[in-house]
């Protein structure tokens, strides 16, 4: 096949999103899907790894059907597979991982294993390969709350992360607390839009400490406490109020990180980033500081299968990596200097 002619399956499977797509080159992108299993998971109030495992097995074959279909090839024509090995849930990387094994030796294509973490980066890639390093990279969702400066693609310095709870697991359990249904994040975001955020003033935690660290669980308790003391509070007010906080605390963090290493553009990515308060916030506080702000679009804020495929390509292509098929799920693994 012609080196022009490159196209990796991307992979994603690391919690309750199944993901597939499929990339020509590096930034060309042919097919995305993702079934999401919110809805199962929504009866019990999170997510349920056994659960989301099984489902993983279930769909995971189908979309990848119907993801060479969308793109107009076979099966054959891959050039590579990329699939999610860290960090995540163990069962459901499980499924994912071993699904591109396969598909990879049968094939007889290479196999590269792809950093969650770094797809979220390559999210910004996709949605703007011209908006290229070095920048500051705020990666926001219900599993991740980390700040990464980014020297070039592949080259990773972790600037700070949270010490409990991430920003979007946050929301989630106060969106239980209020009655919200799992998950959480997006009904909160339109609620605030009808509250008055000033109605309570809660915690900002670790605002004002040295360093670039996160904590949101300071939040979470104090929220419980207002709703016992207060349980007739408007739900569009609690909302806001929760809000403000969270993006109080993420704006200034990222900001002041983008300017300690003197980067001019901060890059936003995870489920988190489709928020609409903390993109106006973001945006507007960029500009006071001379910082150019960037989002993906928001399809390509929450888990999906385009930015690990993209993350893939460019470690193969352009560093020349390729994994072994004895390669393991990392759940716990992080994102250093190497990219692992």
């Amino acid at each position: 096949m012609s080196p022009d002619r490159f196209l990796t399956l991307g992979i994603e499977t690391s919690c309750d999103e199944t993901a597939v797509s499929i990339l020509h080159r590096e930034t060309e992108l042919l097919a995305s899907l993702v079934y999401s299993q919110a809805e199962i998971h929504a009866q019990y109030g999170g997510v349920v790894p056994e659960v989301a495992s099984r489902n993983h097995v279930v769909k995971l074959p189908l979309l990848v059907d119907q993801a060479l279909k969308k793109a107009s090839i076979q099966v054959d024509d891959l050039s590579l597979i990329a699939s999610t090995y860290g960090p995540g849930l163990v069962g459901p990387l499980l499924v994912g991982l071993s699904h591109g094994k396969g598909m990879a030796f049968g094939l007889g294509v290479p196999f590269i294993g792809v950093n969650h973490l770094e797809g979220h980066i390559f999210a910004h890639r996709l949605a703007e390969p011209d908006a290229t390093p070095p920048f500051m990279a705020l990666v926001v969702s219900g599993g991740h709350t980390s700040l990464i400066d980014v020297p070039q693609y592949g080259e990773y310095q972790l600037v700070g992360m949270t010490v409990d709870d991430a920003a979007g697991e946050a929301l989630d359990k106060i969106g239980k607390m209020m009655g919200i249904g799992y998950p959480a994040g997006a009904e909160i975001d339109r609620l605030a839009m009808l509250g008055d955020p000033k109605i309570v003033r809660f915690p900002r935690p670790m605002i004002g400490s040295p360093g670039f660290d996160f904590s949101f669980s300071g939040l979470k308790t104090s929220v419980v406490y207002h709703l016992r003391k207060h349980p007739r509070e408007k739900q569009e007010d609690i909302a806001a109020s929760v809000l403000a906080s969270v993006v109080e605390i993420l704006t200034k963090k990222s900001i002041n990180a983008t300017r300690r290493f003197h980067r001019k553009r901060l890059v936003i990515s995870g489920g988190v980033a489709a928020n609409l308060h903390l993109r106006e916030a973001l945006a507007k506080a960029g500009g006071e500081h001379g910082i150019s702000v960037h989002f993906p679009p928001r399809s390509l804020c929450t888990d999906n299968a385009a930015m690990i495929a993209a993350a893939g390509a460019f470690r193969h292509r352009i560093l020349g990596e390729q994994h072994p098929l004895s390669l393991r799920p990392e759940p716990g693994m992080g994102l250093g200097l190497d990219g692992n």
